[in-house]
């Protein structure tokens, strides 16, 4: 890594607004008094596996497929019988836009979870899942490597 690069310009520091700054966002939702069906449709038809539940824009809670499995299946419940208020998990764990990209790896690591609401403003305005963070520290990680295979280069090439 370059001597000169900033500590925003540094993984661990940069912020979820970095992180998703040029990316389409999208926020696939539920309501609580949906079916659980209608949920499994809904991230069937973005290939998703989770959801978060909105009151209108105020979030209320999070449905996963893992929810679906431990509380219906396990159970025996219908899908279309039972509401995703019934199933969903309540006790969301956020981030904010100005969290920092070690900071939001080390939340879902305490909590177990693999995706992470964003909210600003009482709102939630991206959801970022395990994957995405994975993807940028791929990445990250790729430019680095180059950089000092440049470097490497560069002092090899000055000294021949």
């Amino acid at each position: 890594m370059q001597a000169t690069q900033s500590l925003d310009e540094s993984l661990p520091y940069r912020s979820v607004k970095q992180l998703l700054s040029g990316r389409p966002v999208a926020v696939y939702s539920a309501a609580p008094a949906d079916t659980a069906l209608a949920a499994l449709k809904s991230m069937a038809e973005h290939r998703t596996g989770f959801l978060v539940v909105l009151q209108g824009e105020q979030l209320v809670g999070v449905i996963s497929e893992r929810d679906y499995s431990r509380k219906m299946v396990m159970t025996g419940r219908t899908a279309q019988d039972t509401l995703v208020s019934d199933i969903m998990t309540r006790e969301v764990v956020t981030a904010t836009p100005a969290h920092r990209f070690g900071e939001v790896i080390q939340l879902m690591n305490t909590h177990g979870i693999r995706h992470l609401p964003v909210v600003e403003g009482g709102r939630v305005v991206a959801v970022l899942s395990v994957r995405d963070l994975l993807r940028e520290a791929v990445a990250h990680h790729e430019k680095v490597i180059r950089a000092m295979e440049m470097e490497r280069m560069t002092i090899f090439n000055s000294a021949a």
